[in-house]
């Protein structure tokens, strides 16, 4: 089987253009899956394979890390209010309930509500206005 080296090249670009670690293309009998690998190495930030993605250090991930976290259900766009120039669904410090709507992701022209999964008060929002979001991205977290 020859590879087409084009197709991957391709497919690494996309993961950098859409700030993704991970994907998989299917064509027939074939199927690629292109995917970002990162280490750290003493504490600091080191790229490896040709990507320009970085870990942070372990420190900064282990303060990110803390609380409950509230996930993207779904691949799209997050959005911190219901409509452009509207108040904002929650703000660091706010107080909310479990089935409380915290975001809306929008995949393929469909708004998606995303609800609290606990009650608890908003430690950091982790992602902006906007953003494209991954499967399983940490959005909120919780006190």
């Amino acid at each position: 089987m020859k590879i087409d080296k084009k197709i991957i090249k391709e497919l690494s670009d996309y993961l950098d253009e859409f700030n993704l670690t991970e994907l998989e293309y299917t064509e027939k009998d074939t199927k690629i899956k292109v995917s970002k690998n990162k280490i750290s190495v003493s504490g600091q930030s080191v790229p490896i394979n040709n990507t320009n993605t970085l870990i942070e250090s372990p420190e900064k991930v282990n303060n990110i890390k803390s609380g409950i976290q509230i996930t993207s259900p779904i691949i799209g766009t997050a959005y911190h209010a219901p409509e452009p120039g509207a108040k904002k669904f929650v703000e660091v410090g706010k107080k909310i309930k479990k089935g409380d709507t915290v975001m809306i992701v929008e995949a393929m022209k469909t708004m998606n509500h995303v609800p609290s999964s606990a009650d608890g008060v908003v430690k950091e929002i982790c992602v902006q206005d906007g953003q494209p979001v991954e499967f399983g991205q940490t959005i909120i977290i919780l006190e």
